[in-house]
């Protein structure tokens, strides 16, 4: 699975405002809703359950809140550039101003955790989520997105 199969340039996010872990979630929630057809509350609430599990604050200023939703036909991403870093629990305990958002189908199984590996490897790279940091626009936070993966599986 390909990044560029997961995100669409409707699921960037270049400026998220959200002053909390919460508040992100419920933004992105809202935002994936209308992205998916999945109701907004059923998104929260799978996103709110796997926090509880433990954060899905990575470090480096990044997290990737995932879940499983019985009712979605594929799995989907959103990708949401804070604009202001706010505190996520991370495990290095630092803010996080870039979060991944993935979605899967309840039997996806290995590909949700393919997904989430891909998504991993490519924000464990310094040099893209600078450039990342650094953009201003849905298109060209896309397009690094998109790239910088593209790159890594050629």
């Amino acid at each position: 699975m390909e990044l560029v199969e997961l995100i669409g340039l409707d699921a960037v996010v270049p400026s998220l405002k959200a002053t909390s872990k919460k508040q992100a979630l419920q933004e992105l929630a809202k935002k994936s809703a209308a992205l998916t057809g999945q109701p907004e509350r059923a998104i929260f609430d799978v996103l709110l359950e796997r926090e509880r599990l433990g954060t899905t604050g990575v470090g480096n200023g990044i997290a990737i809140p995932h879940g499983k939703l019985a009712e979605l036909g594929e799995l989907h991403g959103l990708f949401a550039r804070l604009d202001q870093a706010i505190d996520f629990d991370a495990i290095d305990e630092r803010p996080v101003d870039l979060i991944f958002l993935l979605l899967a189908p309840e039997g996806a199984g290995a590909d949700h955790l393919k997904a989430l590996a891909r998504i991993s490897r490519l924000l464990r790279d310094p040099n893209v989520c600078e450039k990342v940091r650094g953009s201003d626009t849905a298109e060209a936070i896309y397009a690094l997105l998109t790239e910088a993966a593209a790159n890594r599986a050629a």
